[in-house]
């Protein structure tokens, strides 16, 4: 069935990538995907890197004419990160970095957009959760080269009550007896990816959501033991442990301001950000605060907050069986890029 726009898949060689820890990515490859045309004078780029645990197939839905990101209007790039087992990945690689960071995926997404299509500035960079820091990254490391950046339920830095959910469940995989240490496994921890996943949907779906019984009636689940089996325990079992492991320290090292650029200085690094920032957290989202955005509103040039009100957690940002959560982002979205 044709889409009514062009797609294109492929994988970019990057080489041996040497990162903030100061160790290596040998042979490092970036994997991606593009949807729509990129323009003659290439205006209408927008990146769209992805989330935690997440492949670029798991977000296309919201790609579309009528869907957040217009295709017939943008040329929209995909790029996968780091251990989502398509780029490079710590599961594949016996002697991958202990820390990746987002500094360190944005820097390889920058090249390949250069390497790739000669794409120097670009309009726009949208995200949710690690997408999203990833996006204010891209914002702080290039200001002379992102115009808008949409930060869906994330933030410039990763926050103190954040990273005790994430050391949770790292914890949680380093107790396995097939761990190794340092995020290394024998075999795959099936007990433990179980109790990983049981521990994400307490926080990644909010107390209203289970009080409303929407796992129920809006995910169809037969009762809250079919729920957890079914959408958490069974999705995080079919992931590698070693890249859940890897890509939730990226996640605990989420800082804007964590680079030679800015020295830890996350008020300078804000300061120095161009692009119009749009900030969409969610209201009852308990990983990405509204009030975190507090404080970076203060210091962004130009940026506006506009909280997504749903009772879905932090699953408001990434919407895709959520009608109305998905017509609000997609109104704030394209009035604030420009369609």
């Amino acid at each position: 069935m044709s889409l009514g726009y062009p797609t294109e898949r492929g994988i970019f060689r990057l080489g041996d990538v040497g990162v903030q820890s100061g160790e290596v990515i040998k042979d490092a490859v970036l994997s991606w995907k593009s949807y729509g045309t990129l323009s003659p004078s290439r205006d209408n780029v927008v990146v769209y890197p992805t989330s935690y645990g997440a492949q670029h197939s798991d977000q296309e839905w919201l790609i579309g004419p009528d869907g957040i990101l217009d295709p017939t209007r943008w040329f929209i790039v995909i790029p996968d990160m780091f251990s989502n087992g398509l780029s490079s990945s710590a599961a594949d690689h016996p002697d991958f970095p202990a820390v990746v960071t987002s500094w360190d995926n944005v820097q390889a997404q920058k090249q390949l957009l250069q390497a790739q299509w000669g794409i120097e500035r670009v309009h726009a960079v949208y995200g949710w959760s690690m997408g999203a820091q990833q996006a204010y990254h891209w914002a702080a490391m290039f200001p002379d080269a992102v115009d808008h950046a949409i930060v869906v339920c994330g933030s410039a830095r990763t926050a103190e009550h954040n990273k005790v959910f994430l050391s949770g469940l790292l914890r949680t995989l380093e107790a396995a007896p097939e761990h190794l240490g340092g995020g290394r496994f024998g075999l795959e921890p099936m007990l433990a990816k179980k109790a990983f996943g049981h521990i994400y949907a307490g926080w990644a779906l909010s107390q209203d959501f289970y009080r409303a019984g929407l796992h129920l009636s809006a995910l169809g689940a037969r009762d809250l033991e079919h729920f957890l089996q079914r959408d958490w325990a069974e999705r995080f079992q079919a992931r590698s442990a070693a890249n859940l492991y890897a890509q939730a320290v990226t996640w605990t090292h989420g800082d804007i301001s964590a680079n030679p650029l800015y020295n830890g200085d996350l008020a300078l690094a804000l300061a120095a950000i161009k692009a119009r920032v749009l900030l969409l957290p969610g209201e009852t989202d308990l990983y990405f605060r509204v009030a975190d955005h507090v404080p970076e509103l203060a210091v962004l040039k130009q940026a506006r907050m506009s909280p997504i009100p749903s009772i879905w957690g932090h699953r408001a940002g990434n919407p895709a069986v959520i009608p109305a959560d998905t017509a609000f982002i997609r109104d704030e979205v394209r009035s604030w890029i420009g369609c």
